[in-house]
C-alpha cells in the first residue's frame, strides 16, 4: 500500500562495471527484490490465500476429524518448513512466498480454534464428541482469543522497534528482520482468523454481513491512504489482518450448512477450487516474474581519472 514499491529491493549485490569510453570508474548494484510489490493483485491473492487458509484448515481439523491440536502441530510443521525455503531463497519467487502466506492461513486457522472453542456440541456434528486425538480445545472465546493475539502481535512490533529495523518493508535485509516479518504474519493471519470466525458465529452479521463490514473498513483504509499524517506502513498491517477476517468468512460462507447461511459447498470442494484459482494466480505472478526479472543498475560515479601529458 505504499505510494512506491513496499515490499521490494530485499537482497542487494554489487558488481564492478567500467567504462572503457571515458576512463571512468563506476560501480553498479544489482537489485532483486524478495517478496512481492503491494499492488491490488497482491491484495486478490491474499485473499485467496486466507479464503483458502479457511477451508483446508478446517478440512483437516473438522472434515477428516484430526482435531485441533494435531492439526494444528502438524501445519505449524508444514509453515516452518515453507518459511525455511523462503529464506534461503535469494529472490522473490511467488511460488515460496505464497505457500508461505498459505501455511499461516491454515495454521492460524486451527490455532484459532484450538484457543477459542472446546469440545462442546456448538462447535462439532451432530452426534461427535472429540475431534482427532489430543486436548479438544482451550475454550477461551473469541474475545479473550483475539486479546492474546493482540498483545502477542504488539509485543512484536515492540521487538522490532527495539532492535532498531526499520518497519519499511522494503528495506527488510537481515535474517532478525524477515523472522520477525513472518512471525507477526503468522499472528496477524490467527488474529484474523478470530476476529472472522467472532463475525460468522457470535456477532449476529452472519456471513455475508460479517464480509460486508470488514469490506467497509477496509474502504476507509484506502480512504486513509490519501491523509498525509497516516503511516503506510500501519494502513499496509491493520488491512493485512483485516484481510483475514475478509477470507474466513468468506470461506465459512462457502462451507456451511444452508441452514446457517452458508452455500454448503464442503470443505473438500471448496478447497480444491480455490487451490486451482490460488496456483493459477501465482503461476501468472511466476511468468511476469520472470518477465520483469531486470537487474536495476545504480550507479555510484566516482571522479573521473584524468592523465596527465608526460
Amino acid at each position: 500500500m505504499e505510494k512506491s514499491q513496499m515490499l521490494t529491493d530485499l537482497d542487494v549485490a554489487s558488481t564492478p562495471r567500467r567504462s572503457s569510453a571515458s576512463s571512468t570508474s563506476s560501480t553498479a548494484k544489482s537489485v532483486m527484490k524478495k517478496l512481492p510489490e503491494v499492488t491490488l493483485a497482491f491484495w486478490i491473492m491474499k485473499i485467496a490465500a486466507t479464503t483458502l487458509g479457511e477451508t483446508a484448515g478446517d478440512l483437516f481439523a473438522q472434515t477428516l476429524k484430526l482435531g485441533y491440536f494435531l492439526t494444528t502441530v502438524a501445519l505449524f510443521l508444514i509453515f516452518v518448513v515453507t518459511l525455511v525455503v523462503q529464506l534461503r531463497s535469494s529472490r522473490y519467487n511467488p511460488f515460496f512466498y505464497w505457500t508461505v502466506i498459505l501455511s499461516t492461513s491454515m495454521a492460524g486457522t486451527t490455532m484459532s480454534d484450538f484457543m477459542n472453542r472446546d469440545a462442546s456440541a456448538k462447535y462439532l456434528a451432530a452426534g461427535a464428541t472429540k475431534l482427532g486425538w489430543g486436548p479438544q480445545g482451550l475454550g477461551l472465546g473469541y474475545p479473550a482469543g483475539a486479546a492474546i493475539l493482540i498483545s502477542i502481535l504488539l509485543a512484536i512490533f515492540l521487538a522490532w522497534k527495539l532492535s532498531g529495523m526499520t518497519f519499511q518493508i522494503r528495506d527488510i535485509v537481515t535474517f532478525k528482520g524477515e523472522a520477525l516479518f513472518w512471525s507477526a504474519i503468522l499472528v496477524s493471519n490467527t488474529l484474523g482468523t478470530s476476529m472472522g470466525d467472532f463475525l460468522s458465529d457470535s456477532s449476529g452479521l452472519g456471513y455475508a454481513g460479517g464480509a460486508l463490514l470488514v469490506i467497509g473498513l477496509l474502504a476507509v483504509l484506502v480512504a486513509l491512504m490519501k491523509v498525509p499524517t497516516v503511516p503506510n506502513v500501519l494502513l499496509f498491517w491493520i488491512a493485512f489482518v483485516l484481510t483475514r477476517p475478509l477470507g474466513a468468512t468468506a470461506g465459512d460462507f462457502l462451507t456451511k450448512p444452508v441452514a446457517k447461511g452458508g452455500l454448503d459447498l464442503g470443505t473438500v470442494g471448496s478447497s480444491a477450487v480455490l487451490l486451482a484459482v490460488l496456483f493459477g494466480l501465482m503461476a501468472h505472478a511466476h511468468v511476469r516474474e520472470r518477465g520483469n526479472r531486470t537487474v536495476v543498475p545504480v550507479e555510484v560515479e566516482r571522479e573521473p581519472v584524468t592523465r596527465q601529458a608526460g
